[in-house]
């Protein structure tokens, strides 16, 4: 999970986050964190839904009750990350993720998932907005921890999607 992260964001934010920050991507350290995540959920609802090819993870999503602060921990999901390896793409992973995340979220009683995307990323947007998402108005600003002095804060905005069949 860890390399699978790496080299899609790497390959994915280019030019979004900071080139410093993107570089200094350690896939053994993301890899440690996963597996720490994984032994120790916060809650039996976080979830972390992978996509194999020859035994090998090409892509993940990760989900958990929504923390934001106007949603409702009980009835809202959060997909806090959905990755494809880059050289995974357009064969279905992301799409079976994106279902699985929705059929998960309704296994644990959710009714509506979320999630957020950086506000530049048009790849990432249309291809949830294809899948059923929409934006519901609401954007932040992330402050991104990089080695350039003045990295501005990256605005995301959320998009959501009914659970409820």
């Amino acid at each position: 999970m860890g390399r699978t992260q790496a080299l899609a964001w790497t390959a994915a934010y280019r030019g979004m986050l900071p080139g410093d920050l993107l570089d200094s991507l350690d896939a053994d350290v993301l890899a440690a964190r996963w597996a720490d995540d994984l032994r120790r959920p916060p809650a039996a609802t976080h979830r972390a839904l992978v996509a194999l090819e020859a035994n090998t993870v090409v892509g993940f999503a990760a989900t958990g009750p929504s923390d934001d602060p106007d949603a409702d921990p009980v009835r809202d999901a959060e997909m806090t990350v959905l990755v494809v390896h880059p050289d995974a793409l357009g064969r279905g992973h992301g799409s079976r993720l994106v279902s699985a995340v929705a059929d998960t979220g309704r296994a644990d009683g959710f009714t509506r998932a979320t999630t957020w995307v950086f506000a530049q990323d048009d790849t990432m947007r249309g291809f949830l907005e294809s899948a059923g998402w929409a934006a519901d108005g609401a954007h932040r600003e992330m402050v991104v921890d990089a080695e350039e002095a003045e990295a501005p804060p990256v605005r995301q905005v959320r998009l959501h999607t009914s659970l409820e069949e």
